[in-house]
């Protein structure tokens, strides 16, 4: 699959890590955020990155250039931040076929190729990778209701008072239908076009989408005790690892 990367967001909640770089390029167990997210994707098999930049794109663009390990990298410009449906517009000319999702600020050591899988095997317009939070952080991500058979039925972005504790991680496999949905978005009370809003329409319009329970952790890097927090599950897996060798 083509590989998605969404990387354009200013990162105000980062600083002052953010004031002279963008996020992607704020460091987690000395590499970039990015780095880990394209090293994660390139594991799976992504076939090409297609990074959406914005906030000092010059930045990562000089960094990465045009591959990382050996797999080509494409830049889209993402001109004002105006939410992720409006980001993965950016990108709907260049995608062939099923891609995978990322959302550049998150770090992963989960299940992630289980989402891929399911993607694959089960003929789904999308799958998630999702996770149970404390009921009080829930309000800080898009929320999901799910059905019986673990089909998710409605997403709610941000909600005051959010109907689960069950979220969406920031990995997502979606089928090019997507870009139907994201067109018909209109702006949040945020004055974003929201994902969760897509996402919402391709349900309402009958589509499937599949949530995949994660197993084992991710951080999302959004402000310096997150970053804090990344680096000490990498140092004890690091460590872990090498006490088994």
């Amino acid at each position: 699959m083509q590989a998605v990367v969404l990387a354009a967001g200013r990162g105000t909640r980062l600083r002052p890590l953010t004031e002279n770089k963008p996020k992607g390029l704020v460091e987690v167990d000395g590499k970039p955020i990015l780095t880990h997210c394209f090293e994660q994707l390139t594991d799976l098999g992504a076939k090409e990155l297609l990074v959406v930049v914005g906030y000092r794109a010059e930045d990562i663009v000089d960094y990465y250039g045009e591959e990382f390990a050996d797999v080509p990298i494409q830049y889209a410009h993402q001109e004002q931040q105006l939410g992720l449906a409006h980001a993965l517009n950016t990108v709907e000319d260049q995608i062939t076929d099923d891609f995978m999702l990322m959302l550049g600020d998150n770090v992963f050591r989960a299940n992630l190729e289980d989402v891929v899988r399911r993607q694959r095997e089960s003929r789904v317009d999308a799958a998630f990778l999702v996770e149970e939070v404390p009921q009080e952080e829930a309000s800080r991500y898009g929320v999901c209701n799910t059905n019986d058979y673990g089909k998710i039925v409605e997403v709610v972005e941000k909600p005051d008072d959010p109907p689960t504790n069950l979220v969406m991680t920031g990995f997502y496999t979606f089928s090019p239908a997507i870009f139907h949905a994201t067109r018909l978005v209109q702006p949040s009370d945020r004055g974003e076009y929201e994902l969760s809003d897509a996402i919402d329409l391709l349900i309402q319009s009958g589509r499937t989408i599949d949530a995949v329970e994660l197993e084992g952790w991710r951080i999302d890097v959004g402000y310096p005790e997150d970053r804090a927090e990344a680096e000490r599950r990498l140092r004890n897996a690091e460590e872990e690892a090498a006490s088994h060798v």
